[in-house]
């Protein structure tokens, strides 16, 4: 039989009733369920013969508890809550209750099938709240933050299969019988591999698209990584080989990443999922140096290589699943968030000829490329030379973990600091002139505890490098940001390479001052080219 109800928002009444189906005359999403449902004729699926009410339980009102919410309350089958009341066939024909509202204009009809149970009564089930299924919080998290973390992962990968080889060198020498010329050599083929795709690595990303840069990237070190305790075994030449394959795959890592990123993230987020992303590094620098002493301990040498290097592809499949090279290209996307991230812009196309010419001409870019220079300078000689520092100028055997990872640390967490304070010109120059200004102080320090405090002022300051320098790629040729990362970041790795050889020989005639010296004069040269120089306006198209 057919069976009428009435809900209501202001009174709670319940009622129940099954049909064919449901139709919500006011629309699905955000809509006001209606204070009125009327309920039509309802059959049993297995008889043939009408249902009849026979009975409502004093009890009914206490189990159909309808809630009060901003959408009101509705009935539909099958869905997430319910409550189920089954009812007795009987003989004996009942009309349908009708409940009249005194707004007629607010009434809708609401049709529910009914459900068979296993004794051939039919069952109506009452859904309260919104009728839509909630979605998981894994898939209402922002897209383009799934690329942020995606990219800051690849990046702390990055950094511990890079320093791992720093710990492991020491029981490898010791092994394979290696002078410290030998060491250094090994040490610096990384840097072969790595200056050989900055540029392509821009040019590639920015034509192919990031997705497949910087998953070709992570696969490669990844490998290479692996590969290295066999390298070893095999002969010196092997080895270097290796580590020259290693620096191509992370040469490539930081322009695919700025090229997915200045696709993927707002001008208003740009600075804080830039300084995420590097943090990664400082991380992976803090985790590499943390852990393989422990694994070399307990498992030995080769077991830092093969643990790191097969984290890549965990993180290969997750890259494969949810990065995109760019909004266009990513279906679960919604809307809104398209609009977040293009601004009402359209997608840029992939990038086929390079003005070369074009690019060069521009002042800004060429303060990228010098202040890069500069930047790095004093970066590198801190990462290479700071525990010979710790030991020589303070007392012997001062150096342990901790020491060797606090200023990583600090820079992990200011760098987010800095991106999330400005987005603007001035946080390169608190990362020149910070970092200049503590290292004039390391001469004046007396004891261990103020040359580690300075030397964690000092990185903490340079963080802030990454909201200017780092964020500035995007901001003058988002179009191009894969190459111009490259050039800049191709003039970083070669003051890398240059810094830590003058070091050794600044402090074979002379002192820790002298090294100091060059690297706060080149901060304040870096400090001036950027502020006559560099702009956040975008000057290419």
């Amino acid at each position: 039989m057919a069976i009428g109800g009435l809900i209501s928002n202001r009174n709670f009444g319940s009622f129940i009733g099954s049909g064919n189906g449901f139709h919500n005359q006011r629309g699905i999403h955000g809509a006001e369920i209606s204070s009125r449902v009327m309920f039509r004729n309802a059959l049993c699926r297995n008889h043939h013969q009408p249902m009849k009410l026979v009975s409502l339980q004093a009890s009914l009102q206490h189990d159909l508890v309808v809630h009060r919410t901003s959408f009101g309350c509705f009935l539909q089958p099958g869905n997430l809550e319910h409550r189920s009341l089954r009812f007795k066939n009987s003989n004996k024909n009942t009309s349908r209750p009708y409940y009249k509202s005194s707004e007629e204009s607010d009434i809708t009809e609401e049709v529910v099938d009914s459900l068979s149970s296993a004794d051939g009564s039919a069952e109506a089930i009452l859904v309260q709240g919104n009728q839509q299924n909630a979605s998981p919080w894994w898939k209402q998290f922002p897209r383009r933050w799934v690329i942020v973390l995606l990219c800051f992962a690849s990046f702390l990968l990055c950094n511990m299969d890079r320093v791992n080889m720093s710990i492991a060198i020491l029981p490898m020498s010791q092994q394979y019988n290696w002078n410290s010329a030998t060491v250094g050599l090994i040490q610096s083929s990384f840097f072969w591999g790595y200056l050989l795709t900055q540029i392509l690595g821009g040019i590639w990303a920015d034509k192919y698209g990031g997705k497949v840069v910087l998953g070709f990237g992570v696969v490669w070190w990844s490998i290479a990584t692996v590969m290295t305790p066999i390298a070893a075994k095999l002969g010196l030449p092997f080895l270097l080989v290796v580590r020259a394959f290693m620096g191509i795959g992370e040469g490539v890592a930081m322009p695919a990443m700025n090229n997915m990123l200045s696709k993927w993230i707002p001008v208003s987020e740009r600075s804080r999922s830039l300084a995420l992303v590097y943090s990664g590094m400082y991380l992976g620098s803090v985790t590499g140096l943390g852990f393989s002493p422990m694994l070399i301990q307990k498992f030995g040498w080769p077991s830092v290589f093969y643990s790191f290097g097969s984290l890549g592809s965990i993180w290969f499949l997750l890259w494969l699943k949810y990065a995109y090279s760019s909004p266009k290209d990513d279906p679960e996307l919604s809307e809104e968030e398209k609009k977040i991230i293009l601004g009402g812009s359209k997608p840029r196309e992939p990038v086929t000829v390079i003005p070369w010419k074009l690019i060069l001409s521009k002042p800004p870019v060429w303060a990228l490329i010098i202040s890069h220079f500069c930047h790095n300078w004093g970066t590198f000689i801190l990462l290479t030379w700071m525990p010979t520092y710790y030991n020589q100028a303070c007392t012997p055997n001062f150096t342990n973990g901790l020491l060797c990872v606090l200023p990583w640390f600090t820079m992990a967490v200011l760098a987010n600091v800095g991106g999330w304070i400005a987005d603007t010109l001035i946080m390169q120059s608190i990362g020149f002139l910070g970092p200049a200004f503590f290292l004039t102080q390391l001469s004046r320090v007396k004891t261990p505890a103020m040359a580690v405090l300075c030397m964690a002022c000092s990185q903490g300051a340079d963080a802030f490098s990454q909201s200017g320098l780092y964020s500035n790629h995007q901001d003058i040729g988002p179009r191009y940001a894969g190459v111009l990362l490259g050039l800049s970041n191709t003039a970083g790795v070669l003051a890398g390479v240059f810094g830590t050889a003058a070091t050794g020989y600044i402090l074979q005639r002379g002192s820790w001052d002298d090294v100091f010296k060059v690297a706060v004069g080149l901060y304040l040269i870096g400090t001036l080219v950027w502020n006559l120089f560099a702009t956040g306006e975008k000057v290419l198209d």
